[in-house]
């Protein structure tokens, strides 16, 4: 009988982004707009077999007592657009971009979509987010827009929409002239839709490229999110990186898969991660814990705070106790952060209690609950803790982030990478073409198999 293959470890690399800060100080940091850096990380993570290259997005800049928020990384170019020039300098990479459901259409995202899709030869995945809040909506004229409850009821209606004009182009209205390449049929992308939020008929003017419809990403930790996941993405992104809340998340999503007829292979859970490598795992330690301290500068530590408090904290020392003063219902002192905007109280309470058991100073309060990485130590205890996370089911696989543009992950893909194919973890090379070969999905959905799921009923209020 021959050997049982291991669990695969799937990776992808994000470029720092919205809600990201980065070691500015690092003479190796380079710019976090220039189509080099793009370019060099895409480069360095396909060397390493990664299954995809993912760009967040904000469509508003984070103001912090009314001024931008000048420790952000800040003015990234429109997703899409970049993800178009790394489709020219990349071969086999996933190209994966958030694209927002709360203030764009359907038709003209799915088109982007599509487009991306082709010229990239099936490598094109869509991160469908909603925006929170009135502040970003300032932006488009529109102020709050929805509530927030209704967001998600959009989000999922918009990826029932953008499924239709994808499958518009259904495979008996295809007919390819074998010369060309081009497809030509007199009903091919008619579509037409009527839902709550949206009322939409014609004709789909883009072809589907070789996957059908581009990989589907969602990042939800709400029961909702969790149930939009379920029953409609393909990957879900996670914030849990602690094995043992990971492994409790990763039980509750792949449950919920049957009962809209999808295995747990159908969806992959990945979870954003931060390395540190060294040639020991001493070495590794103090690298880890200096870059801890550059990422959470004294501006950052008291900026988080007030985010927490709603108060100006600036006479307060980074270095000294937190406030014994109790929190503020005020967003002012940093609009536009999700992560701080309800429940204060309990924030501050959790915080108050973590800072006298360890006995942590206001900055190392803020590395602690934000600011540590993931996995640290030599190569060889990195690539054996990656496995060990993967293979005891807290995640699929990792989103890893670095700490430094653009060279953060030269590490790990030249140090650690080697070591998980030895394991027989992780590709040796690519044996597929598209980003739906390296995720080991199945083929697209056609509307017959996932019209009328029940996302679109989903009445609870993501995170």
């Amino acid at each position: 009988m021959p050997p049982t293959r291991r669990k695969q470890v799937h990776l992808a690399a994000q470029l720092p982004g919205i809600h990201n800060v980065t070691v500015w100080s690092d003479p190796r940091s380079g710019s976090q707009i220039a189509l080099d850096s793009f370019v060099r990380l895409a480069r360095t993570v396909e060397r390493g077999k990664f299954d995809f290259f993912f760009l967040a997005e904000g469509l508003r800049l984070r103001e912090h007592k009314g001024k931008v928020y000048d420790l952000d990384i800040a003015g990234r170019p429109e997703n899409l657009t970049v993800l178009g020039a790394l489709a020219a300098v990349t071969t086999h990479l996933g190209l994966a971009a958030t694209v927002n459901t709360t203030f764009n259409e359907p038709y003209e995202v799915a088109r982007r979509l599509a487009t991306l899709d082709r010229l990239s030869g099936g490598r094109a995945a869509w991160n469908v987010v909603t925006s929170y809040d009135a502040f970003t909506g300032e932006n488009f004229r529109r102020g709050g827009f929805l509530a927030e409850a209704d967001r998600y009821t959009r989000a999922a209606e918009f990826l029932t929409v953008a499924r239709t004009l994808w499958g518009s182009w259904a495979d008996g209205d295809l007919r390819a002239d074998p010369a060309t390449g081009e497809y030509a049929r007199a009903e091919a992308g008619r579509f037409a839709h009527r839902g709550r939020h949206f009322d939409v008929s014609g004709r789909f003017s883009t072809p589907p490229g070789p996957q059908g419809h581009p990989v589907v990403i969602q990042a939800g930790e709400s029961d909702a999110g969790r149930e939009f996941a379920a029953s409609d993405a393909e990957v879900i992104f996670s914030k849990h990186n602690r094995l043992d809340v990971a492994r409790a998340f990763y039980r509750d999503v792949k449950r919920r898969l049957p009962r809209y007829g999808r295995r747990p292979e159908d969806l992959l859970i990945l979870p954003t991660a931060n390395v540190v490598v060294a040639d020991t795992d001493a070495e590794a330690a103090v690298l880890a814990e200096e870059i801890s301290r550059e990422l959470v500068s004294p501006q950052t530590a008291i900026a988080h705070l007030e985010a927490v408090w709603g108060r100006d904290l600036s006479g307060y020392d980074p270095d000294g106790p937190l406030p014994d003063i109790e929190p503020e219902d005020d967003a002012h002192f940093l609009k536009g952060h999700s992560v701080f905007r309800k429940d204060r109280a309990a924030t501050a309470r959790a915080w108050r209690e973590l800072a006298r058991e360890r006995g942590l100073s206001i900055r190392e309060l803020v590395v602690e609950v934000g600011g540590r990485p993931t996995f640290v130590g030599s190569p060889r205890t990195v690539a054996d803790a990656v496995d060990h996370f993967v293979r005891t089911d807290g995640a699929d696989g990792f989103v890893l982030v670095p700490h430094l543009t653009p060279g953060g992950l030269d590490d790990f893909v030249d140090r650690v990478v080697p070591l998980l194919q030895e394991k027989g973890v992780h590709r040796a090379d690519y044996t597929g073409a598209t980003l739906r070969d390296h995720l080991g999905l199945t083929d697209a959905p056609r509307p017959a198999s996932w019209g009328g799921r029940g996302a679109h009923e989903l009445k609870e209020t993501p995170v």
